[in-house]
C-alpha cells in the first residue's frame, strides 16, 4: 500500500495539470473533472497495492478518470451527445479497455495552454486566479493554497466556488484567447505566477520568511509556461503557429516577444530563488550585501544566466527581461563590492519608463545610492516620500532608515527603522528591523 500510495502521489504532482486539463475539456465542468480525478486516483490506491504499479501509471489514471465520466454522466442522465463525446475521446486516444491494463504512453493532447489562460480570465480576480491556478494546475488541495496564503479553508473553498460559478455563468470558453488579445492575458497569466511566487519568497505576514514550495511550484508553472508557449506554437524558431479560433496566426514578432518575457521571468525566478540558503539562517534576515555567497545555488544560477541571455535574445526588452538582467548582474558579483550597481540603476531607469511605479522608483534611488551616490539616493527617496503613496509601504521607511545611518544620522536612522518595523508584518523581517533599530539607537546616544 505504501508503494502504490508514493506512486499515486508521485503522479498527482507530476500530471495531474494534464489530466486535469484533458478531463475540463472533455466534460465541461471543473467540479465534474476534480471528482472524476479524484475518484480514479482512490481506484489506483486500490488496485496498485492489489495487483503492483502498471507500467504507466499516469495513462491508468487517465483511463479511469474518463470511465468515471462517463459513470457519473450516466447516472445523472447527462445528453447522449455528452456521452458520445467522452467515449469519442477514449477511443480516439486509444486508453486501454480496462483501467487494469497497462499502456505505453499517455494518448491525450496537452490541454494545460488553454487551461492556464481560463483560470488566468480578467473576469477573475486576482485571489480567485492565484486560488484556481494552484488548484488545478499546481495540483495544490485546498488546505495548503488556504495555509499558503494565511487565508481559512473555508474562505479559500469559497473562493474557488465562486471562480469555478462565474466560469460557467459568464460563459468563458475553454480556450487559447485569440491573437489579439494574447499580449495582455499572457501577461495576466505570468502576473498571477509571480505573485504566487513573491508570497514564497517574501511572505507577506506569518512567522516564515521563505515558503520554498510556493517559490518552487511557481518555478513549475513559469517552466509549464514555457513549455506551452512552444507546444501551442508561441516560439517561432520550432516553426509552430499559433491560429485560435476566431482568430488569426499570431504575428512572429508579437511571438517573441510573449516567449521572452515568460523566459525573462522564468529565469527571474531561478535567480532570486538561489539565495534562498543565504537569506534566513538561524532564523535571522540576512541581508544582500551580508549574505554567504557560497550557499547561493549555482546550478540555478547558471540556468538563470542562460535563460536571462536567451529572454534579451529574442524579443523586444521587457519587464520581466529587465528585471532578469538586474538579478543577473546580482548574480554575477563575487562579492558585493564587485556588484555593478550603475548598470544596475541604469536599468531601474529603463524599467521605470515602461512601469512608472513609486516602487520602481524607489528601488532605482537605491540602487543610486549603492554606486556611492548617497546623497543622491537619500534626495530622491525623500521626494518620494512627499506625496506619501509609499507612506504604508515598510521597504520605504527600511531603505530610508540605511541611508541615514551610511551617512551617520542615526537618531533619524532609528525613528525610520521603528516606523518600518511597525508596518512590516512578517515576523522575521520584524525582528531584523528592530535589532537594526536598536544598533543604530546606540550609535547616537
Amino acid at each position: 500500500m505504501d508503494d502504490a500510495r508514493a506512486a499515486a502521489e508521485s503522479v498527482f504532482r507530476r500530471e495531474s495539470g494534464r489530466i486535469i486539463a484533458s478531463l475540463i475539456r472533455i466534460s465541461g465542468s471543473f467540479d465534474r473533472a476534480e471528482e472524476a480525478m479524484q475518484e480514479a486516483f482512490a481506484s489506483a490506491l486500490a488496485a496498485w497495492a492489489a495487483g503492483g504499479l502498471p507500467e504507466n501509471p499516469a495513462a491508468w489514471i487517465m483511463a479511469a478518470a474518463h470511465r468515471k465520466l462517463i459513470d457519473a454522466a450516466r447516472r445523472e442522465q447527462t445528453r447522449r451527445e455528452r456521452i458520445d463525446a467522452v467515449r469519442y475521446e477514449m477511443e480516439t486516444f486509444r486508453a486501454p479497455p480496462e483501467p487494469e491494463l497497462e499502456t505505453n504512453a499517455m494518448h491525450f493532447p496537452d490541454d494545460r495552454l488553454r487551461l492556464i489562460f481560463t483560470c488566468c480570465h480578467p473576469a477573475l480576480n486576482t485571489e480567485a486566479q492565484v486560488a484556481l491556478t494552484l488548484r488545478t494546475l499546481g495540483g495544490l488541495t485546498t488546505p495548503e493554497i488556504a495555509k499558503a496564503f494565511l487565508v481559512p479553508e473555508a474562505t479559500l473553498a469559497q473562493r474557488l466556488v465562486r471562480a469555478k460559478r462565474k466560469i460557467q455563468e459568464a460563459r468563458i470558453p475553454y480556450e487559447t484567447p485569440p491573437a489579439h488579445r494574447l499580449p495582455e492575458r499572457t501577461a495576466a497569466v505570468r502576473a498571477v505566477i509571480y505573485l504566487i511566487f513573491n508570497e514564497g519568497y517574501a511572505a507577506a505576514a506569518g512567522c516564515e520568511l521563505v515558503r520554498s514550495d510556493l517559490c518552487d511550484e511557481a518555478i513549475r508553472l513559469g517552466r509549464l509556461l514555457c513549455e506551452l508557449q512552444v507546444e501551442g506554437g508561441l516560439q517561432p524558431a520550432r516553426g509552430f503557429s499559433l491560429a485560435p479560433a476566431g482568430g488569426t496566426e499570431v504575428p512572429r514578432g508579437l511571438k517573441s516577444a510573449l516567449q521572452a518575457e515568460s523566459i525573462a521571468l522564468l529565469a527571474l525566478m531561478l535567480l532570486q530563488h538561489s539565495r534562498r540558503n543565504a537569506r534566513v539562517v538561524n532564523g535571522q534576515l540576512i541581508t544582500l550585501e551580508d549574505q554567504d555567497r557560497s550557499r547561493w545555488d549555482q546550478a540555478a544560477i547558471s540556468e538563470g544566466l542562460e535563460l536571462t541571455e536567451a529572454g534579451l535574445r529574442l524579443g523586444p526588452v521587457g519587464p520581466y527581461q529587465l528585471q532578469a538582467a538586474i538579478a543577473a548582474l546580482h548574480a554575477r558579483a563575487a562579492t558585493p563590492a564587485e556588484t555593478d550597481w550603475p548598470q544596475i540603476a541604469a536599468l531601474y531607469g529603463k524599467l521605470l519608463q515602461l512601469n512608472p511605479s513609486p516602487v520602481v522608483a524607489l528601488n532605482q534611488a537605491v540602487a543610486v545610492a549603492m554606486t556611492g551616490a548617497i546623497q543622491d539616493g537619500l534626495r530622491e527617496i525623500e521626494k518620494l516620500g512627499q506625496d506619501r503613496a509609499l507612506e504604508s509601504y515598510y521597504l520605504f521607511h527600511a531603505a530610508r532608515a540605511d541611508l541615514l545611518w551610511r551617512l551617520g544620522r542615526n537618531a533619524e536612522a532609528a525613528e525610520a527603522y521603528g516606523r518600518a518595523s511597525e508596518l512590516a508584518a512578517n515576523r522575521i523581517e520584524r525582528e531584523f528591523l528592530e535589532r537594526r533599530r536598536s544598533a543604530v539607537s546606540l550609535r547616537s546616544q
